[in-house]
């Protein structure tokens, strides 16, 4: 894209988050004149989120940085039935007391990377099911249900996908793209929100908000997407032989999450650079013909940096020296992560297999 006027819009087209735009001349012109809103939504399926939810949180960040006011929403109510979005099986159905304990962790990683308070453009997190829950479901379908042809939810990836692999897509799943335009329609009146963002796989349910917003409401409002991201080797972001890459601490410390990152493909360096920090583009810029030495020396500071956003200062430093130590001087360190084996087991005799699973070495 060239000649964007908005600096939110050429921040992230320069660093690569811009995938899929509605309308971009005209939402451009918004971004340079005034405020806007924006949401993207997260659902509470874990009790973190996982570095696949981190590109969507850089974006909000981004947002919020060019002045304008981001919302998050907590999936509260969608939660309970499962975006069928690039999933080839149902999810498994959550309590509403399990998804509410997941939305109390899963917030405090937000607060990382946004701020939060009364100014014009601070962010807010709701929840969906605070307007969901409320909803007379056969007076919901008589009110939003003749706005969604069943031949055109057929064509969406999340549901054709489904169906060519031959897995069952149950009604309940059919329903999520029918709560999550409503959900654009509610902030759009209640909170004048005016653009939905999210990953790729959300693009079909991002256009039905846009377009039931404009059957009820006659407002124009835009959708944006960033790209889902594999790694060079194919591989899904966030997920391991270990198992995923999780945000907060308690389920992933800091020391492994720095490591995930220090061991990213030679690559994938510089994109992830452009993605997951916020050093300035030009300074990225000249890493680019790094090779060898010098690109690993670009890997460690992608995981400080990346580290230092989500888990703070103190955490990536402390991650940095522990690798040096153990790594580079072949030491030992206090700071490595631990695991708890009891004596007798350890008496009885550990198998070398047993203790690879035991350490997260391995899965089985």
């Amino acid at each position: 894209m060239t000649n964007l006027k908005s600096s939110f819009l050429n921040e992230i087209e320069k660093r690569g988050f811009l995938h899929q735009c509605t309308d971009i001349e005209t939402l451009d012109n918004e971004l340079s004149q005034k405020c806007v809103t924006a949401y993207i939504g997260f659902d509470a399926t874990a009790d973190s989120l996982h570095v696949g939810s981190l590109l969507p949180i850089m974006l909000l960040h981004h947002f919020q940085k060019s002045g304008h006011k981001p919302i998050i929403v907590m999936g509260g109510g969608t939660t309970k039935i499962g975006d069928p979005s690039g999933k080839d099986q149902s999810r498994q159905l959550l309590t509403s007391e399990a998804i509410n304990q997941n939305i109390e962790k899963i917030k405090v990683i937000f607060e990382k990377f946004l701020t939060f308070g009364n100014e014009k453009n601070d962010a807010v997190i709701i929840n969906n099911d605070d307007w969901i829950a409320p909803l007379n479901y056969v007076d919901f379908l008589r009110d939003y249900g003749p706005h969604f042809t069943i031949n055109r939810m057929m064509t969406f990836d999340s549901v054709k996908l489904r169906l060519e692999r031959e897995q069952p897509l149950t009604f309940l799943e059919f329903n999520y793209m029918i709560l999550q335009a409503y959900d654009f329609l509610h902030l759009n009146r209640t909170k004048n929100c005016t653009l939905q963002m999210g990953g790729s796989d959300q693009w079909g349910n991002i256009i039905n908000g846009i377009e039931l917003t404009r059957r009820l409401e006659q407002k124009q409002s835009y959708g944006l997407t960033c790209p889902l991201l594999t790694t060079s080797s194919g591989a899904k972001m966030g997920k391991t032989a270990q198992g995923a890459i999780w945000l907060n601490e308690d389920k992933l410390s800091a020391y492994d999450y720095w490591q995930y990152w220090r061991n990213t493909e030679d690559n994938d360096v510089i994109r992830f650079l452009k993605l997951f920090t916020l050093l300035p583009i030009s300074e990225i810029e000249k890493m680019e013909s790094l090779e060898g030495a010098e690109l690993n020396e670009a890997k460690i500071i992608l995981a400080n940096e990346v580290t230092k956003l989500c888990h703070g200062e103190a955490a990536a430093q402390k991650a940095y020296k522990t690798a040096q130590q153990v790594f580079q001087s072949g030491e030992s360190s206090l700071n490595l992560p631990t695991y708890d084996v009891s004596i007798e087991k350890i008496k009885s005799g550990l198998p070398a297999y047993e203790a690879f699973v035991i350490a997260k070495l391995c899965q089985s």
